[in-house]
């Protein structure tokens, strides 16, 4: 069985078609991740999956308008409604402080649901409405990743490293600003370095 779900991997309406196929003893099915209520409803129109799992209604936020306007566009049969626990936390890179927070990204739903503590601790910062809260996670720490790697390699270049000991195999990146602060640049001067004095990681 194709289950297609209103969101990604790690997102609560993965959480939910997994308690749906448990609830119903089903054991052979496979996830379709397809973000929006939208992409679930024409699917299920499509025949490309066979069951379809999306939120309807939210405690905190109310009905969730993306899954109403759907459905409005599109005919199934409901097979099933049941409630799953969701509990929501704020994420930030490791030693980042709240006050430091300058956005938080996340879906409609979610902001909704977290309105009164967001309206409390962060009436000052930018709230972004995102598909997916677990699409919109991958994205930030994939942005963070590329921004790590371009200030490193401008890090390298900065302490003069030639290209051929850039381009040795094997050297990680924490390796060469190792070699870097030791005033190891070139080929020849790794050549001369003893095993045991090379540090970095």
């Amino acid at each position: 069985m194709k289950v297609g779900i209103q969101g990604i991997e790690g997102s609560f309406s993965e959480e939910a078609a997994k308690s749906y196929c448990k609830k119903f003893g089903i054991k052979d099915f496979e996830l379709k991740y397809l973000v929006s209520s939208m992409n679930v409803l024409n699917s299920l129109s499509d025949k490309s999956i066979d069951t379809g799992i999306f939120a309807m209604e939210n405690a905190q936020g109310g009905v969730v308008i993306e899954s109403v306007e759907a459905l409005a566009k599109n005919q199934c049969e409901i097979i099933d409604m049941f409630y799953v626990e969701i509990s929501q936390n704020l994420l930030a890179l490791d030693g980042v402080s709240v006050g430091d927070i300058e956005e938080i990204h996340s879906h409609e739903q979610a902001l909704k649901q977290c309105k009164d503590y967001l309206a409390e601790k962060f009436w000052s910062k930018k709230l972004v409405e995102e598909d997916d809260t677990a699409k919109a996670l991958i994205e930030r720490a994939k942005e963070f990743y590329q921004k790590d790697q371009e200030d490193i390699s401008e890090r390298i270049k900065e302490l003069g490293l030639q290209d051929a000991l850039i381009n040795l195999k094997g050297l990680t990146p924490g390796m060469l600003m190792t070699l870097g602060d030791q005033k190891i640049l070139t080929l020849e001067d790794f050549a001369d370095l003893a095993s045991d004095e090379l540090t970095g990681g």
